[in-house]
Formats: structure tokens, C-alpha cells, sequence
């Protein structure tokens, strides 16, 4: 009994830290829809939401290294992670609820989508998705399941109300609309007869095509229509090869460029 208690104990320890590392690795981090529209770089976005206590100023060698304390458990909501207000969430605001997400292993809503709200006041109105928030399962549709804010209220000034989307939950509030009809729909991916990847409509079996618009970015309608500025690295430059990788070390390289040739002759030594 004892050995069997102590292989269940094992188990459900393995378990956990299974779990963890999946929690750590999928909601850890921001998800490929939820930064593509902003075109920012995956260094900028790790650099900026992780929370540095101590870090030594670089190329000082007489201070200390010390620790980077970052923050692995992040806090996703509607604010994206280079806005103030997500630095408030999770640096300030210290007691947050614990969230259960359920994982989607393939994503089905894009930027562009026509989509059709199935709870809420909102009930049957169909929209296009404005924005994704892939790390929630959330969607925010253009115009659609807004609440009333206030915002600049004073003593002397009412305010000016505003009416803000609120995100949407890709499982259970919302459907893809079917282009043939302009209904709701369930649907599945499936390969076409080339090979692409497609999702089709489970009601009529015609293809939901991807929207060009979820191709868009803050820099950019499409990538094709995209100019080249002053700034922009070109792409002649970064096809080119500057450096080729040879068997030789260091100092065998240098002196095949400043033409040395190696007359010494190496000491006799026995390994055994």
C-alpha cells in the first residue's frame, strides 16, 4: 500500500509541474494574432513585460551581476502589453483571480472575419472582428457588445460618455458568418485538392475564405504595398553574405589573410 501511495504521489507530482510548464508556455507569452496587427518585434515585447527589480548598467564590470527578476504569470486582458494600463494590471494590482482558458490548437477567427454574437443584448447582430486577444479567447467585434464609460467626470463637468467593445469569448459568444447565406455556422479545417488549408462551413460545406485584412499591420495594408523608408533595413542588405563559415580556428584564419605560413614544427606527445 505504501508503494502504491508513493507511485500516485509521484504521478500527481509530475502532473502539476506538467501542467505548469503548459500554463507557463501557452499563456505566458503573447500569442501570433494578438501582436501581428501591431508589427512589433518578439524582443521589444518580451523586454517590455517582464519587470526588472535590479539590473547592472552595461559595460560597468565593477558592479555586481545581479538577478533579472521577471514575472512568468502575466495578466492579459484588453490592454496590450506596451500600454500603461497593463503595466497598472500587473505590477500594481497584486491579487488577481485565477482564470481558467481552455487551450485552441487551431485558431479560426482573423482580422476582417464576419462574425455573429450569439449571447448578450447584441443577440443575432452580425459584425466584423476589430481586434483579437488570443491569450483570453477573446475577440472584439467592430461596434458591437459595448459598455457605457465615463470618462473626465468633475465636479463642475458631467463627462463625456463613450461606448467601448467589450471582449467576446470565441467559444461560447460568437460564430463565423457563412458568405454563402450570411448565417452563422460551425466550421472545421480541411485541405483542398493543392494542398491549402481552408476552413470550410459545416452547415453548406463551401470554403470561409481569410480575410486579406488580418495580412494588415499599423505599418502596412498588405505586405506587398508596403514602401521601403529611410530607416528600413533594404533587402540587398540583408541577403548579403558577410561572413563563410570555414574548419579553422581564430588564429588559422588570421594567418591565411596576412599570409604566414606555419614552419614550426609540433612536439612529439603520447596520449597513453
Amino acid at each position: 500500500m505504501k508503494l502504491t501511495y508513493k507511485i500516485h504521489e509521484n504521478i500527481k507530482l509530475r502532473l502539476q509541474n506538467l501542467f505548469k510548464y503548459l500554463k507557463r508556455t501557452l499563456f505566458g507569452k503573447m500569442s501570433e494574432w494578438s501582436k501581428k496587427y501591431a508589427n512589433l518585434p518578439d524582443r521589444y515585447i518580451d523586454r517590455i513585460t517582464e519587470r526588472v527589480f535590479w539590473k547592472p548598467p552595461p559595460g560597468k564590470p565593477q558592479f555586481l551581476p545581479r538577478k533579472v527578476v521577471s514575472r512568468k504569470k502575466l495578466y492579459f486582458s484588453i490592454h496590450r502589453p506596451w500600454t500603461t494600463n497593463f503595466c497598472i494590471d500587473n505590477w500594481v494590482k497584486k491579487h488577481r483571480k485565477y482564470v481558467p482558458i481552455e487551450p485552441i490548437k487551431n485558431w479560426s477567427f482573423f482580422r476582417g472575419d464576419r462574425v455573429e454574437i450569439l449571447t448578450g443584448p447584441d443577440k443575432g447582430k452580425q459584425g466584423i472582428v476589430q481586434d483579437i486577444i488570443q491569450e483570453r479567447n477573446w475577440i472584439i467585434v467592430q461596434g458591437l457588445n459595448t459598455k457605457a464609460i465615463i470618462r473626465g467626470k468633475k465636479k463642475d463637468f458631467p463627462g463625456i460618455c463613450m461606448r467601448v467593445e467589450q471582449p467576446l469569448l470565441v467559444t461560447r459568444d460568437v460564430q463565423l458568418v457563412d458568405p454563402f447565406d450570411l448565417k452563422g455556422t460551425a466550421i472545421e479545417w480541411r485541405y483542398t485538392e493543392e494542398g491549402n488549408r481552408v476552413r470550410v462551413s459545416c452547415r453548406t460545406g463551401r470554403i470561409i475564405p481569410i480575410p486579406i485584412s488580418s495580412k494588415e499591420t499599423v505599418d502596412y495594408k498588405t505586405p506587398e504595398l508596403y514602401i521601403e523608408q529611410s530607416k528600413d533595413t533594404i533587402e540587398s542588405d540583408v541577403k548579403e553574405l558577410t561572413f563563410e563559415g570555414k574548419l579553422k580556428t581564430f588564429e588559422m584564419d588570421i594567418m591565411d589573410k596576412m599570409g604566414i605560413k606555419e614552419d614550426r614544427k609540433p612536439k612529439k606527445y603520447y596520449w597513453y
